[in-house]
């Protein structure tokens, strides 16, 4: 591994262990502290991943224009900022403001390093490292819930000073960022155009898959910490549950590069795995029960990332590889802004349980709809 794919790396964990470190508990902090209702939690995801469903368009633009470990150290510090802030919010506008720069910057971080990666690999090596930064992130976001753990615990200190020191460590990321910088180069810079973007649409039954998969992924990553402390598990249990979660994720992307070679079968088994994990959240009451729920949930989110790219990137020219990116990213932020915006009002008006009941029965179709149209999610393999 040469030493650009390595401080890339480098700095997904560090972002990855901050948002381990606050993600999680914003939710118990904003129900328990500031008094949100489960509306106002999906208002707070929806605010945090709308940005990514536009600005991720223009990040790929410049992606192919722009040096990636400049933009990749602007995520960097923006992300930091946007995390200080929530130590200083009293009410829920506040917080969806902060959470709007979150997402922000969050589409400064990751198109610039799946950018960077995919220039610095061959085709035949592109899996393999696109899970290996994402496991790394994982990594962080495993050990983050940890760290959250001992300070709350041992240190006995406040949700807002969690905010300040997981702020503290992802400025951290400014520095390998710009130290990627130096040696990030540009292949090509094709002039400003969005026209490369419908190349996304040869690609329908990604986008499904997608779709479902972050819109259930969004409503894990902001609404169900507060359906568990709901259920009576403290903050404590919450982030011990995510440190789970981040097990199996990091299982799942170690494998990524063996599970690549049966890639509609993987994102088959996924998408069924997502499914069994929401219905059992549906009616576990333990914290083991959550837990076998996360693991299999862990697993399919994160597979779908470096197959469902592969598929993409595998039959895109690689001139236009940094804009493909930045329409791929969108496809996220529109999935994950659709689980907050769905999940919150459900909850709020069916009961907490109905957002993952509604979304275990599209995964069934989903699963089934992959299964018919597993042809076309191959990618375009590489012959030797």
């Amino acid at each position: 591994m040469n030493k650009v794919l390595i401080l890339v790396n480098i700095t997904g964990l560090i972002i990855g262990i901050s948002y381990g470190l606050h993600g999680p508990i914003l939710p118990v902090f904003a129900k328990n502290v500031i008094g949100a209702t489960y509306s106002e939690l999906g208002l707070i995801g929806l605010t945090n991943f709308i940005p990514y469903m536009f600005i991720p368009l223009f990040v790929g633009i410049l992606l192919d224009r722009i040096n990636n470990g400049y933009l990749l150290a602007v995520g960097a510090a923006m992300n930091s900022a946007s995390i200080y802030l929530l130590s200083i919010a009293q009410s829920v506008p506040e917080i969806m403001g902060f959470r709007v720069i979150t997402g922000i910057a969050h589409a400064f971080f990751w198109p610039p390093c799946e950018s960077i990666i995919s220039n610095e690999s061959s085709e035949k090596n592109r899996v393999r490292n696109i899970s290996w930064f994402t496991m790394f992130f994982v990594i962080g976001f495993m050990v983050g819930p940890l760290l959250g753990t001992l300070f709350l615990e041992s240190l006995d200190i406040t949700y807002r000073i969690l905010f300040q020191i997981a702020a503290f460590i992802l400025a951290a990321g400014i520095i390998t960022s710009l130290l990627a910088s130096r040696k990030s180069v540009r292949n090509h810079h094709e002039g400003f155009s969005f026209s490369s973007i419908k190349q996304m649409k040869k690609f329908p039954e990604v986008i499904i898959l997608l779709i479902f998969c972050t819109s259930s992924f969004g409503i894990i990553l902001t609404i169900f910490p507060a359906f568990l402390n709901d259920r009576g598990m403290t903050a404590s249990d919450i982030l011990l549950l995510y440190f789970v979660f981040g097990i199996s994720r990091v299982g799942s992307l170690a494998l990524a590069g063996k599970f690549a070679r049966y890639t509609s079968q993987t994102l088959i088994a996924g998408t069924i795995a997502v499914s069994i994990g929401l219905a059992i959240s549906i009616y576990a009451e333990s914290i083991i029960g959550f837990g076998i729920a996360l693991v299999l949930m862990g697993f399919g989110f994160s597979i779908f990332f470096p197959l469902t790219l592969e598929i993409i990137l595998s039959k895109t020219r690689k001139a236009i590889s940094g804009k493909i990116i930045g329409a791929y990213e969108t496809i996220f932020g529109m999935g994950w802004a659709i689980g907050p915006t769905m999940g919150g009002p459900i909850s709020q008006s069916f009961g907490n349980e109905m957002p993952y009941v509604l979304f275990c029965i599209i995964g069934i179709g989903v699963a089934v709809f992959a299964i018919i149209s597993r042809k076309k999610l191959e990618p375009q393999r590489v012959l030797n």
